[in-house]
């Protein structure tokens, strides 16, 4: 689910795309590639002077819009990777959204969040144990990493917080506040 690294006072908390994801990308890309390749005949076909382009920019147009709709989806999934840099000495959160080429940077002030909590998700068959990092209210809380195991959460929420010196709390089967019930 997650790996952490740690390097020079920086900890970067990667957190790949299940392995289910990647082969649900290949029929995307498979389909955008084919809708893709008939533009370029099409295309090769109209400009070597076999047809005219006139006749085909409707089907053009249709086949490179509908290779796009089906195909960013499919590179999405393909390359979707999600990492939490938390910089000690700076002091700050960096949470990094990253599919293809395309990253999205969201910066956040360490001093804003005071623990780290496990959570779990109250699934009585596949219950996962998330390890997260709150502040006070209106804070949004950080999901640095999802565990099967309650033991495996609990190591790697103690071991965070001890070098983060932040306190690592268990609020497995616990009920959540009446403020947090009210607001959703």
């Amino acid at each position: 689910m997650a790996s952490a690294m740690t390097v020079d006072g920086t900890i970067r908390i990667d957190w790949s795309m299940p392995w289910v994801g990647r082969p649900l990308s290949l029929p995307l890309l498979a389909a955008s590639a084919y809708l893709l390749w008939n533009v370029a005949l099409g295309l090769q076909q109209d400009f070597s002077g076999f047809g005219r382009l006139a006749d085909d920019l409707v089907p053009v147009l249709v086949f490179t819009g509908l290779g796009l709709l089906v195909g960013i989806p499919g590179l999405i999934l393909l390359t979707f990777r999600y990492f939490v840099v938390l910089n000690e000495s700076l002091r700050q959160i960096v949470i990094t959204r990253q599919f293809g080429p395309l990253n999205i940077r969201s910066l956040r002030n360490l001093a804003d969040y005071h623990l780290i909590s496990i959570t779990d998700d109250y699934d009585p068959q596949l219950t996962t144990y998330d390890v997260s990092l709150c502040g006070n209210k209106g804070t949004a809380p950080i999901t640095l990493s999802s565990f099967t195991t309650r033991d495996e959460a609990n190591r790697f929420a103690n071991e965070l917080g001890r070098v983060l010196k932040l306190p690592a709390r268990d609020y497995v089967g616990t009920e959540p506040d009446a403020d947090d019930e009210a607001e959703s």
